[in-house]
């Protein structure tokens, strides 16, 4: 049974590692002129993305999958999102623009918790 588990959390982190490469390949290669120029972040106004350093875009990506997801949240980093992109309609957004963004950034929160998961499971021995 431990083992069960320990091998479904590391298959858990594995393939949100291969699902988080995949997207940020797309996202941040080939698909961000696409991605920010259906979204348009506010920030763009003052730079292009590529002029921004990696933190700051990944920074804007994860505006866009706040909004994306969390439409209607008020709180906190993802109220912050809502309110900069309140021009966006995630009902209207296409989904070729989506999927990236909501790929990449879903496959880091779920490996994360996947990864502590997997730490405590093999620090406690189970």
């Amino acid at each position: 049974m431990h083992s069960a588990a320990i091998s479904m959390a590391f298959s858990l982190f594995v393939l949100c590692f291969i699902t988080c490469s995949i997207s940020g390949i797309v996202l941040f290669f080939l698909k961000s002129k696409q991605i920010n120029a259906t979204l348009k972040h506010p920030y763009l106004q003052h730079r292009t993305f590529a002029q921004y350093p990696l933190a700051v875009r990944a920074a804007i990506t994860l505006d866009y999958f706040f909004r994306l997801m969390f439409p209607g949240t008020r709180f906190s980093l993802i109220g912050n999102a809502n309110d900069l992109l309140g021009h966006v309609d995630p009902k209207k957004t296409p989904l070729s623009v989506k999927w990236p963004i909501v790929g990449f950034w879903s496959s880091c929160w779920l490996g994360l918790i996947a990864m502590v998961t997997l730490w405590v499971m093999l620090y406690l021995g189970v």
